[in-house]
């Protein structure tokens, strides 16, 4: 039975394009919509698996039919965003508020653009199709953006820790489809004190990083920054690595450091949550490592959580119960390196505990 594509967009082009994808690559039947409203009309009698669903269009913007859609007849929903910052907040917004995924549109020659993207494309739908549409926690971060739950000021910088980074141990989240909402319920729920740097591998666009790390800071207790450059790694501190790009922490000069290199290109998904583990590994001893595997398709980083596992480091897999899509955490699970399974919302409980515990020293 083919997969039913509702494809909402007020570009003629776009909407072209897609089903045309989508078509080629087989077992896809598509429907189109100009605008939100007709998208929230459509979605009702097409009865669809899946949306894309533009953000800026006439009548009904994407924001507004998604709430509708979520609303009304829940379903997963994938965002098609601008690749500059201007669409970004809302994006993010979008994801907050239930959609699973984005997809990049382009600007410019956006013809071989998405074209060149298709095969992409094609495997973000299919994996949106399998997502599990969850009811929100509360309100969603993109909803308030200006009236955040913890304060309306960024966290100062936190004060450097006495002693070496090999003090205090070092958290690494590995995360894709869905994971910003999933760290909706996670980094804001780390306490102010939390002892130990947390470094976050999602596989978004780059020009999503930025702002979603901005999102979080104004509603954590953590301080919450983007990981562009070469940035030393302190405590209650949480880094979302550019995206587009791969991160690995090293040691230079007695300090702890997070790396943006450039992306390796025999790997999938970028930032490489394989790549993140593998350079930890190389510069700690994994007891004072603390892996989390978050929801996502695909596998990445559950080889190098299983090794980290075994040399006795500690790892963390969210379970399939609140997972939007469960196939990064079920690699690690099956794989016998998950030490705890647990829904997304007792993961910062547990996480403060397991770096308290000091068992690195």
């Amino acid at each position: 039975m083919n997969l039913r594509v509702l494809i909402v967009d007020d570009s003629a082009l776009v909407r072209r394009l897609l089903s045309d994808i989508l078509s080629q690559a087989g077992g896809f039947e598509t429907q189109t919509a100009r605008n939100g409203r007709e998208g929230v009309e459509l979605a009702k009698t097409f009865d669809p698996a899946v949306i894309t669903m533009d953000v800026n269009m006439p009548e009904m913007d994407g924001l507004t039919a998604l709430s509708h859609i979520m609303a009304d007849r829940p379903r997963p929903v994938v965002m098609l965003s601008s690749i500059t910052t201007r669409d970004a907040p809302a994006t993010l917004q979008a994801l907050g508020m239930g959609a699973v995924d984005c997809i990049p549109k382009p600007d410019g020659t956006i013809s071989s653009a998405i074209v060149n993207y298709s095969a992409e494309i094609v495997a973000r739908i299919r994996a949106a199709a399998a997502a599990r549409i969850r009811p929100l926690r509360g309100k969603p971060l993109g909803a308030a953006p200006t009236s955040p739950p913890f304060r309306a000021t960024p966290a100062p910088l936190p004060p450097r820790p006495k002693g070496s980074y090999r003090d205090h141990p070092v958290v690494l989240l590995g995360c894709s489809t869905g994971g910003p909402r999933t760290l909706d319920e996670i980094i804001p729920r780390l306490p102010e004190d939390f002892p130990a740097p947390v470094v976050v591998a999602l596989h978004i666009p780059e020009t999503f990083t930025a702002a979603l790390a901005e999102r979080l800071n104004a509603a954590s207790r953590v301080r919450v920054v983007e990981l562009a450059n070469c940035t030393e790694l302190l405590p209650g501190t949480a880094y979302i690595a550019r995206g587009d790009a791969d991160v690995v922490v090293s040691t230079r000069s007695g300090t702890l450091q997070g790396v943006s290199v450039t992306r390796d290109p025999r790997l999938t998904w970028h930032p490489s949550v394989e790549r993140l583990v593998r350079s930890a590994l190389e510069a700690l001893p994994p007891k004072q490592l603390v892996a989390v595997q978050l929801t996502g398709m695909g596998d990445d980083g559950a080889a190098a959580m299983c090794d980290l596992r075994a040399a006795g480091g500690r790892t963390i897999a969210e379970s399939e119960e609140t997972a939007t899509v469960y196939g990064m955490p079920r690699a690690l699970v099956e794989g016998g390196g998950a030490e705890y399974a647990l829904p997304s919302y007792r993961i910062a409980e547990v996480l403060n505990r397991i770096v308290r515990e000091r068992r690195w020293v």
